[in-house]
């Protein structure tokens, strides 16, 4: 984090001086907003496929002074949303030095603070707050409790001699400590309907009550939230007076088209090898096939973290053939896709009574995947000499032990390579391996149009007659 700029005022009386008098946190989310948004700026860095459907309507709420709840399955990128936030606030702003909670100089809301203010007026110490600071996330658990959230009376305080109905005696919780901030609370219907009731008051009435004692601060939060669609059946549901409080309800969902879903793995995906735009279609198609699938339970989703791990995986796959058969650089390639099905079966979760094909199920929506890829790749393109050239004997094997020189050494020199490699966006002097993706990519086309055999062992696959 970036060191206090030193020409920010230090005291009360400079910052009474500079004319920054307080600004509610919707406020200033309002005015930052609007700010980038008249001067063209992305509000959202990061974010894919929502630009039509829910930045609108997040937009709205956040220009309306609304608090959100965002509904989506699971691995929509609603945390993510909810993260980017922080970047609509100010970078810096000014907070009582040593004060508990962060408030504002000229407007202190503790009675400690404010028995501060009056004694020092002008002199009062500043210090400033980094926005990074200012946003707070908060996992929902069955074992959350009150005073993780709002505060409970701290014993230490009572021992050290003060009246039990002391105010000062009360531990704020994680609310009242994010005042002038953005409080998220992930999957809120896991929270107990008990201690959903404690945020009735700090939403509406934007005050806290701790064991009996009426505490009135008036807190400056915004309260956002997020939760999966089953929640409201199985695990819990949002109860109907703090579902009434939040201002906006926003639906999330998955990318809308197979180019989204790609920027997503792009961005998302720690890759450890080159995994090249036709395989990255692939992956994405057969997401989209999963989540079309009735095979599939669509009420727990398919999670683009899905077609993340996916991309990964086959990076992997690539990274250990290039140790094994020294080939450089590292390629993915169509065979590396087999390891996928296996690996990731486990993100899934299946309709009762496909027990024990579930494997199967992936490996025919991943084929169907391939070939979806491999006819908008090459629509138009004449494939038959390249199946001519295998049927005559120039049979093709492929594995995780064989390299992409091996691939193309396997099959005699043809004008239809060269095209093959640049649908697939593979120039002539590259590497073997891109230009064995590409080639690979066409002989499983042919394959899967009954045009060519195949057979596969544990380790190779031999593309024949």
């Amino acid at each position: 984090m970036n060191a206090v700029p030193a020409h920010l005022p230090r005291t009360a009386g400079d910052l009474r001086a500079a004319g920054m008098p307080p600004r509610s946190i919707k406020k200033e989310l309002h005015d930052n907003l609007l700010a980038k948004l008249r001067a063209g700026e992305d509000p959202w860095p990061g974010i894919v496929g929502f630009s039509r459907t829910v930045l609108p309507q997040l937009e709205r709420a956040l220009l309306a002074g609304h608090d959100v709840v965002l509904l989506g399955e699971r691995g929509q990128g609603k945390t993510r949303l909810l993260r980017t936030l922080a970047g609509l606030l100010d970078e810096w702003t000014p907070v009582i030095e040593g004060a508990e909670l962060g408030e504002h100089p000229l407007d202190p809301i503790t009675p400690e603070s404010r028995r501060r203010a009056a004694e020092l007026g002008d002199d009062l110490p500043v210090t400033w707050r980094h926005r990074d600071e200012r946003y707070t996330e908060k996992l929902a658990t069955p074992d959350t409790s009150v005073g993780d959230l709002i505060g409970d009376v701290d014993p230490v305080k009572v021992a050290e001699g003060r009246s039990l109905g002391d105010p000062e005696t009360i531990h704020f919780g994680l609310v009242p400590r994010a005042h002038r901030g953005i409080v998220a609370i992930n999957e809120l219907p896991d929270l107990a309907e008990r201690i959903q009731v404690a945020l009735l008051n700090v939403m509406e009435e934007r005050d806290i009550q701790v064991r009996g004692y009426t505490l009135r601060l008036p807190l400056d939060v915004l309260l956002v939230s997020t939760a999966n669609p089953e929640d409201y059946t199985n695990r819990g549901r949002i109860i109907t007076p703090l579902k009434d409080r939040f201002g906006a309800e926003i639906r999330t969902h998955y990318p809308l088209d197979v180019d989204a879903e790609i920027a997503v793995v792009k961005q998302e995906a720690d890759l450890v090898a080159e995994v090249g735009e036709p395989l990255l279609e692939v992956l994405a198609r057969f997401v989209r096939n999963l989540r079309e699938s009735p095979v599939i339970d669509q009420r727990s989703g398919v999670s683009a973290r899905f077609a993340v791990a996916a991309a990964e995986t086959v990076g992997a796959a690539a990274l250990r053939r290039s140790a094994l058969t020294g080939e450089d650089p590292a390629v993915a390639r169509p065979v590396d896709l087999e390891a996928v099905p296996a690996v990731l079966r486990g993100k899934l979760e299946f309709e009762p009574g496909e027990e024990g094909r579930e494997n199967e199920h992936l490996v025919h929506l991943l084929r169907r995947a391939v070939a979806e890829t491999a006819r908008s790749r090459f629509a138009g393109l004449d494939l038959l000499p390249l199946a001519d050239a295998v049927e005559d004997g120039h049979l093709v094997t492929t594995g995780e032990r064989v390299p992409g020189k091996d691939v193309l050494a396997a099959l005699p020199e043809l004008p239809v390579l060269h095209d093959v490699a640049a649908r697939a966006g593979v120039g002539p002097g590259e590497p073997a391996g891109r230009i064995a993706a590409a080639v690979e990519l066409a002989l499983e086309s042919l394959f899967l149009s009954r045009k060519l055999a195949k057979d596969s062992d544990d380790s190779t696959t031999v593309y024949g007659r």
